[in-house]
């Protein structure tokens, strides 16, 4: 640009509303293209000081402060809990101000309903953002509570029929309601509602519907479901303040379709939504069913639609799934469903709609009316982004990661252009230098991306590409090596539980916190009456304290509970089961209040807490505490007591632990010190190893004879070769106390050693093993899983290298058997077979068996769930065999109407004996049955002459072989039965007409390209003796032909009149019987006489005006109606387009053609009966058409005696032909003229000592398919003299 820098002034850009938006440079275009960047001018709202929460005292006034950056700058709304401020209409109340990018909000004279959350929205063209603060409104000290300035009273506030503890079942509808009373009654004033669910406010919805009448409050939860289950709230505000009143409502699940599936997942919910992808979460049920839940299956609904499609086909273990593929801008729900052996549950609710869109725009839809957009700017300059390759994503990592899937984030390019920017995802197993692109064909909309089918145990590494229209842009930073696998871990056993009375229809419930847990959802409590062994849950949606009341127990009870803990990886292992408690009122005076010395205890009743807790000793490493039984025990003996510690070191005091796990029965406890008493694990000893293998072997070991005073909690096995370090197998300890060490490298020795852990810590790892090499020995033997020919399932273990004091030793998980009832050991010579006596789920585990006195001989055998289920379907079809069909059971018609119904047995013995049945009847042969087993081909059949009405039904082959059986059946009702009867009868009715003379063929009529009508009928199985009779209108006619009678009317179609119309008739006759046959040729068959198809294919010629497309027919009449057709669309008649008819030629005449008369031609002949059509395609003719393109002239001039040449260039496709004449005689080639066509391209002519007689009118005559053209030219031959003369 020229401009100068005053020429360059800037000039503000202001709002509707005078604000001041920004500002606007005048520049070139080209100096825009180089100077600014939209995309690195504008960006998002961004909080720089958040709003801070508040507590004020009544009456006074509170101010919020923020901060924001953003370009343009963002607009701004204040909310109190969800709900828009407008300080314009509440001058009184409110007041907003904003000024350099600072705004705030007085909230003025403060009372307790200004107790809420406040929200600051702020907006502009690139996004939403929120920050949130809380405002807390208390009592000043000393005025007087509850007095309203506002209407001079003071409001009491009475709730009365209250609702109780619920109880309610999916499907149902629950109502809660109670009777409030205000007191004093003003008018036109009524207290402010409000239900709670858990502490969180409720709104009407579909499933929550509220009534307030003036006196009666009602919640009604319409279709209850889990989710429904919780501590339900009632507070009603007053100007005075508030009242609440509170109760819990159970909801059980519904009864289940079928038994032992698991009951419906609860609280399904969207998360992350993106343009095609989204992140859907529920928590497990409390009841898994029959069987532990192997997975859940995901469904999805489009929102308008009825179909709901599932989104997974593996089932999926952790409560959370990301869902791709969605359609940007639709709305989805989605519900889950819980997967066991026994079946699939019942599905959950759906969840709430949530719409497939950036959330950028999501952020702009939901702030709605909170910042509206009153200014308007308008970009008139070219984009200078457009083609310009996005540049690579940022903040790639991965976010989630389980066997079963994985998920990356990352945030766009900064470099894109205005246009959207769509991702490739490639990885790469660590290791190899090969990335593969995941997404390979349809890139996703979405920051967001889940990888699925990744080999569990793998390491891999990802990056992301951007991508426009203007191409792929270069790739992020790879993540670092991700392994697959669940990164979260089941939550370990919840601690003691304890059950306190509480009425005489619940108890409360407490127990200790999971140590080991991540991302808690909550915990399930179950009740069992003690002894009967049938656990109930006690709630149905998981709860996060570690107390519960449970309620619904029956009076008297003595019940028992135990606690299991849940996250998003599945359920802990159930906590050891509480003492018994009686389901029994507790006495009035009794309470649950907190000790000083928070001591605990176990009691029948709530005692009072123990007091005067005293240090009497304490030493290095120990210490001895006292205290007082409590004064009152609750009306019953004290069993015992529980004693908490915890820590404090300047100042800072720790969470309390437990000190014992069983009650303590006196009033004093010796305590050691947790570091100085409890000491770490000795080494464990014994280790043996077995199983030895190329790339594996299984070592066991003894606990250690030490355990450090505290319980061994695990094990670590190290392992290391000959001269290598020593490495850890596994992350986790194990609680087992062997190991299989696998991933070996074969002709490799190892050692191998083991460290026992408990409270302390880890100990001192064991005595290393000797070298063992890695190698499978010649003879090895695994254990072989058989099913005999009776179902019995076993394991079969064999030794070659048996000694004669050496026995088989079999073992389960390692461990001696310890109940026999399972398993039948019989061993013979080398053999040794574990036989299962009755096979079930008790028996799943790994199996090994190790040989005494040899060299290390042993095997193990691992029986999985999947696997026990493939040996039971086995020993099924062993104890069941079924016979199997090579072709089941078919019928098919046969001669005289005979039916036939036939199956072939795929595998039999010459045993095998077959059972005819007809709707549950035994038939035999007979009259009507004939019956065949032909047990060289296997096939069974049986024949009936004839059906009847009867003979509808169920048809059945039963076979038995042995214990083998086999069953192929037919069903005939119907309208099958009824065609198929229909056909019998036919086929008997032919064959009885085919005994006589009869008709092969019925008369009928051809039309000959020559257009004489035959009238002809083939005729079977006759004899000299037969009469055959032809008749016209029932006069006979005669004819020669026996073998194929025939009619021919020798006319034309000008000649065929209406007396060649009638009904023409043949018949037979002898002895054995009698035929006919009819043809009706009316006006109707007359009129079928000429036909179309005697058409000659469609031609084209070329004019010297154009082209004539033609075709002939042999016999033309005016009853035929002809169409011609370009393009499939019919031609109009027109001065340059003409069609009609020459003699026998059908003509279609196009003058001067150009380019749009290109196409296809084709010509539509009706003859009455039917149509036919010629088809010419002219798309190519108009390059390939012969012509001639130069090297004439159009007059030429020669004088005599001299001799003429002259050469045409020549072209078409085919090679025309080519020919001269002179004054429109052709001319040949001689010793005056000579011709030639040289390399198809070339046509000359040679005129030898021209003369005057040469003079005339030529013309190059070129021929092909496509069309012909004539080059004219004239000769005028001169004598010189005469030209002298002229001059002269």
């Amino acid at each position: 640009s020229t401009l100068s820098k005053k020429e360059k002034r800037s000039y503000l850009a202001v709002d509707k509303e005078d604000e001041i938006i920004g500002y606007v440079v005048p520049v070139f275009r080209k100096e825009f293209q180089k100077k600014m960047n939209p995309d690195s001018l504008t960006h998002p709202p961004e909080f720089i000081l958040k709003p801070r929460g508040q507590t004020v005292w009544e009456g006074k006034s509170v101010t919020l402060h923020c901060t924001v950056a953003g370009w343009p700058k963002p607009h701004v709304a204040w909310y109190k809990n969800n709900v828009l401020i407008d300080a314009k209409s509440h001058p009184e109340k409110y007041f907003t101000e904003s000024q350099y990018n600072m705004h705030s909000l007085e909230i003025k004279n403060c009372n307790f309903s200004d107790t809420a959350e406040y929200r600051i929205s702020a907006l502009n063209v690139k996004g939403e953002s929120s920050a949130f603060a809380p405002v807390i409104i208390k009592k000043a000290v000393g005025s007087v509570y509850g007095f309203s300035p506002e209407y001079g009273v003071t409001f009491n506030t009475t709730i009365i029929d209250k609702f109780d503890v619920s109880f309610g079942r999916e499907g149902e509808t629950m109502s809660l309601g109670c009777t409030v009373i205000v007191y004093p009654t003003v008018k036109r004033y009524q207290p402010e509602i409000v239900w709670y669910r858990n502490g969180v406010a409720l709104s009407p919805s579909k499933w929550v519907h509220m009534h307030w009448s003036g006196e009666q409050a009602t919640l009604t939860l319409v279709h209850l479901n889990k989710e429904d289950e919780g501590l339900y709230t009632l507070r009603v505000n007053t100007k005075s303040g508030f009242d609440t009143h509170s109760a819990y409502v159970f909801v059980r699940d519904a009864d289940v379709e079928e038994e032992g599936v698991p009951v419906a997942p609860l609280d399904v919910r969207c998360h992350d939504a993106n343009k095609d992808y989204v992140v859907v979460t529920w928590k497990q049920p409390a009841v898994e069913g029959s069987s532990s839940i192997i997975g859940y299956l995901i469904d999805r609904l489009e929102v308008g639609t009825h179909h709901w499609t599932q989104c997974n086909d593996t089932p999926v273990k952790y409560a959370r799934f990301p869902v791709t593929g969605l359609i940007e801008g639709r709305s989805y729900t989605f519900r889950v469903r819980a997967l066991n052996n026994s079946g699939v549950s019942r599905p959950s609710r759906a969840s709430d709609p949530v719409v497939a869109m950036d959330p950028s725009d999501r952020a702009r839809l939901r702030a709605g009316p909170s910042a509206p957009w009153t200014g308007m700017i308008k970009f008139t300059e070219e984009d200078p982004t457009v083609g310009v390759v996005p540049g690579p994503s940022t903040d790639l990592a991965v976010t989630e990661a389980t066997k079963s899937y994985v998920v990356l984030s990352w945030k766009p390019p900064i470099q894109r252009g205005h246009e959207g920017v769509m991702y490739y995802v490639e990885k790469c197993l660590v290791g190899t230098d090969t990335w593969q692109r995941v997404n390979t064909g349809m890139p996703v909309k979405s920051p967001r991306f889940a990888l699925f089918d990744l080999a569990e145990g793998k390491s891999y590494s990802f990056r992301v590409r951007s991508c426009n229209s203007a191409g792929v842009g270069e790739p992020s930073e790879e993540t670092g090596a991700t392994t697959v696998g669940d990164r979260l871990d089941l939550p370990s056993v919840p601690g003691p539980v304890i059950p306190i009375r509480n009425t005489d229809t619940s108890v409360v419930v407490c127990w200790g916190a999971s140590k080991e847990v991540k991302n808690l959802v909550g915990y399930y409590i179950e009740v069992s009456v003690s002894g009967n062994g049938v656990w109930v849950p006690c709630n149905n949606k998981p709860v996060k304290g570690t107390r519960f009341v449970c309620h619904g127990l029956n009076t008297t009870d003595k019940c028992v509970f135990r606690v299991k803990a849940v996250n998003a990886a599945g359920y802990s292992g159930s906590s050891a089961e509480s003492e018994a408690c009686i389901v029994q009122y507790n006495p009035p005076y009794s309470s649950i209040c907190a000790s000083p010395s928070h001591l605990t205890y176990l009691s029948a009743a709530v005692p009072s807490p123990p007091t005067g807790v005293t240090l009497q000793e304490r030493v290095r490493d120990y210490m001895v505490l006292g205290w007082q039984a409590p004064a009152k025990t609750g009306g019953a003996d004290i069993k015992g007591y529980y004693l908490d510690y915890r820590t404090v070191k300047d100042g800072v005091t720790s969470k309390w632990h437990e000190i014992n796990l069983q009650a303590v029965t006196g009033t004093s406890y010796k305590f050691y010190k947790m570091k100085s008493f409890y000491k770490n694990p000795g080494p464990p000893h014994g280790l043996r190893v077995q199983e030895v293998r190329k790339d594996s072997m299984v070592l066991l070991w003894e606990p250690p004879t030490f355990n450090g005073r505290s319980a061994v909690t695990g094990y670590y096995v190290d392992y290391k070769e000959e001269n290598g370090r020593w490495r850890c197998v596994q992350e986790r300890s194990t609680k087992n106390t062997y190991m299989k060490v696998t991933g070996l490298q074969e002709g490799v020795s190892y050692r191998l050693r083991i460290h026992a852990k408990n409270l302390a810590g880890v100990g001192g790892p064991s005595k290393a093993t000797d070298a063992i090499l890695a190698e499978t020995r010649p003879g090895t033997n695994e254990i072989v899983v058989d099913v005999d020919d009776d179902g019995v399932i076993s394991l079969i273990f064999e030794c070659s290298d048996i000694k004669e004091n050496s026995q088989f030793v079999w073992s389960k998980n390692y461990e001696a058997f310890t109940d026999t009832s399972r398993l039948t050991i019989q061993t013979a010579g080398g053999r040794s077979r574990a036989i299962f006596n009755d096979p079930s789920l008790e028996d799943l585990g790994t199996y090994s068996c190790f040989v005494t006195n040899t060299d290390g001989v042993s095997a193990s055998y691992t029986l999985t769930e999947e696997g026990l289920k493939r040996l039971l379907d086995i020993s099924h079809d062993h104890q069941f065999p079924i016979i199997p069909f090579k072709s089941e059971m078919a019928i098919e018609l046969q001669e005289k109407g005979r039916v036939r119904f036939w199956a072939e047995v795929a595998k039999f013995t010459s045993n095998c004996q077959v059972e005819y049945v007809f709707n549950d009847n035994i038939i035999h042969e007979g009259k009507k049955y004939t019956m065949n087993f032909n047990k060289t081909t296997g096939i069974i059949e049986m024949f009936m002459d004839l059906l009847e009405v009867t003979d509808e039904g169920t048809f059945t082959f039963n076979l038995v072989d042995g214990k083998a059986t086999g069953r192929t059946s037919l069903v005939l009702i119907g309208e099958e039965f009824a065609e198929l009867q229909k056909k019998s009868e036919f086929e008997r009715a032919e064959w009885v007409r085919r005994q006589g003379p009869h008709f092969v063929d019925y008369l009928s009529f051809e039309v000959t390209p020559e257009c004489d009508v035959h009238l002809k009928c083939r005729v079977g199985n006759i004899k000299p003796g037969t009469e055959i009779a032809w008749f016209k209108d029932g006069i006979e006619i005669e004819e020669d032909d026996e073998d194929c009678l025939c009619l021919t009317v020798p006319t034309i179609p000008q000649q065929i009149s209406k007396k060649d119309a009638g009904v023409y008739e043949v018949k037979l006759k002898d002895e054995r019987g009698k035929d006919k046959t009819l043809l009706n040729l009316t006006d109707a068959g007359r009129s079928h006489v000429v036909k179309a198809n005697s058409s000659t294919e469609l031609k084209v010629m070329s004019t010297e005006h154009g082209i004539i497309l033609y075709s002939f027919v042999v016999h033309y009449i005016e009853d035929l109606r002809v169409g011609w057709l370009h393009k499939e669309s019919k031609i109009s008649h027109s001065d340059r387009v003409q069609c009609g008819v020459t003699g026998e030629q059908l003509w279609l005449k196009m003058n001067e053609p150009t380019e749009k008369d290109k196409g296809k031609y084709a010509i539509d002949i009706f003859d009455g009966k039917g149509s036919f059509k010629r088809v010419l395609d002219l798309s190519g003719q108009g390059k390939h058409r012969a012509r001639v393109v130069g090297g004439l002239p159009d007059v030429v001039a020669i004088q005599e005696g001299k001799s003429l040449n002259l050469t045409g260039n020549v072209w078409g496709d085919p090679v025309p032909e080519v020919g001269w004449v002179k004054n429109d005689k052709p001319l040949l080639s001689d010793d005056h003229h000579t011709l030639k066509f040289e390399h198809g391209k070339f046509a000359s002519i040679t005129i030898a000592a021209v003369t005057t007689v040469d003079s005339g009118k030529y013309a190059l005559l070129v021929k092909n398919k496509y069309g012909t053209e004539a080059a004219e030219f004239t000769v005028s031959v001169y004598i010189p003299e005469d030209e002298a003369e002229k001059k002269e």
